[in-house]
């Protein structure tokens, strides 16, 4: 029996109250996935500014009523410290995951990254030190790595950041060993490299290489190579980082501070991953497949990376059941069925119907849609009038549209609040949506 296996069992003998960070997004939801299947009790934090309602519809499809049970949504902000108390309160683990990610987004806006990544992540740890949480496991990266040319990648040698990006990854493992060395606080980084698997978004201008070429093969587009090909990354399946992350928790590490990389130790060059994808994707009926085409290398991008994994075997247990090639096998169908088949419930707003996901998830859909819309007209009000009260009487009137919105969407013949019985019970206070298990 693995480490791995030991861990489970333990948690399913003495069940933990956990708090995901970025928990509607790719990692987030497949960590909310497992703790649920655990029959762990779940708060999860998210602004949804890069995470997705339909990743919590599709985890709730994939657990029992009692478990879902078991689930808080929280939708706010790590920048908003009262945000950060409230979802840190009881909670006995942190998994870290919420961040403004990808090398080019830095790029383009440093602030926007530096401020949800570093002030963000310094909220997060003084909450948790004050609520006097057992362990904070956080999302760090790879890209700290910078230009430092040794291959595979030892967690105590890195280089000189490349991007703001890899920057605000750095101080995030700064401040977290300040936390450990003043306020005993234990912190454990994980350094992932290249991570995929299910619910990773296609869309976007900063989506990730493996499900943005997945998405074009599979809509007949050709594909881009930035460079010639044979930049390398260390391609890690989402089940490793979600078991990397239940060991950081759970395995005592006697430094009480520690950073470890999340990976496989496999150098994967992108002319290899397309062929790799192209064979896959052909065993599945997908045979209309263009050649790549290749453009000029990407400022900012590192362009070799391959992981040591040692320490984090040695140490947590970290034991990875995919390679890329098992991993790409396994995600793939995922990509089949969710591309042009969305998870049922995540179109229910457009069609009217809530499928067997649960009106109060689809009318938390429909206010965050109300929401995300009009606040545009808030801040053409504010601008125009130039004035606070302007501001929050548009403000108001936007909650009192979605309020009605998703009330509307909930009529089925029971209220909001008493549908809380199978699942989450949806709730407004200041124009956010808070979900509460019933």
């Amino acid at each position: 029996m693995s480490n791995f296996d030991d861990i489970q069992k333990a948690l399913r003998a003495h069940p933990r109250r956990w708090l995901i960070t970025g928990c509607a997004g790719f990692i987030g939801s497949n960590l909310l996935e497992t703790l649920l299947k655990l029959d762990q009790t779940v708060v999860g934090l998210d602004n949804l500014s890069t995470g997705f309602q339909r990743n919590l519809v599709e985890v709730r499809s994939l657990v029992t009523a009692s478990q879902w049970q078991r689930f808080t949504f929280l939708h706010g902000d790590i920048r908003d410290p009262r945000m950060c108390r409230q979802a840190v309160a009881g909670v006995d683990k942190v998994l870290h995951q919420a961040a403004l990610g990808s090398v080019p987004r830095s790029i383009a806006d440093p602030l926007a990254t530096n401020d949800a990544n570093i002030n963000g992540f310094l909220h997060m740890l003084v909450a948790a030190r004050d609520a006097q949480v057992t362990s904070f496991v956080y999302a760090a990266s790879s890209s700290t790595y910078g230009d430092h040319p040794d291959l595979p990648k030892v967690e105590e040698r890195i280089g000189k950041p490349l991007s703001p990006y890899a920057l605000t990854k750095y101080v995030n493992e700064l401040y977290a060993d300040v936390f450990f060395r003043c306020y005993g606080l234990r912190t454990v980084g994980l350094r992932y490299f290249n991570v995929f698997g299910k619910r990773q978004d296609p869309d976007g201008a900063y989506a990730a290489v493996i499900p943005t070429w997945i998405a074009a093969m599979m809509g007949g587009r050709q594909v881009q190579i930035h460079g010639d090909g044979s930049t390398s990354r260390d391609f890690c399946y989402v089940d490793n980082a979600v078991q990397a992350n239940l060991l950081a928790a759970m395995v005592p590490v006697e430094a009480g501070n520690a950073v470890y990389n999340v990976a496989v130790n496999q150098a994967t060059t992108l002319n290899q991953l397309f062929a790799c994808l192209k064979t896959i994707l052909t065993t599945h009926g997908v045979t209309a497949i263009m050649e790549p085409r290749h453009t000029a290398f990407r400022a900012g991008d590192v362009r070799h990376s391959q992981a040591d994994v040692s320490k984090a075997m040695r140490e947590l247990g970290y034991a990875p059941a995919y390679r890329i090639d098992a991993g790409l096998e396994a995600a793939v169908p995922w990509y089949r069925e969710h591309l042009g088949n969305p998870t049922p419930g995540s179109d229910a707003v457009a069609s009217g119907s809530a499928g067997t996901v649960g009106n109060e998830v689809v009318s938390t859909i429909a206010a965050e849609g109300v929401r995300t819309v009009a606040s545009e007209v808030v801040s053409i009000v504010a601008s125009t009038v130039g004035s606070e009260v302007a501001r929050a009487c548009a403000s108001g009137f936007v909650n009192m549209v979605a309020d009605e919105v998703a009330g509307t969407m909930a009529s089925d013949g029971s209220s909001m609040t008493a549908s809380a019985g199978a699942g989450a019970e949806v709730t407004t206070s200041t124009g956010v949506n808070h979900a509460h298990a019933g």
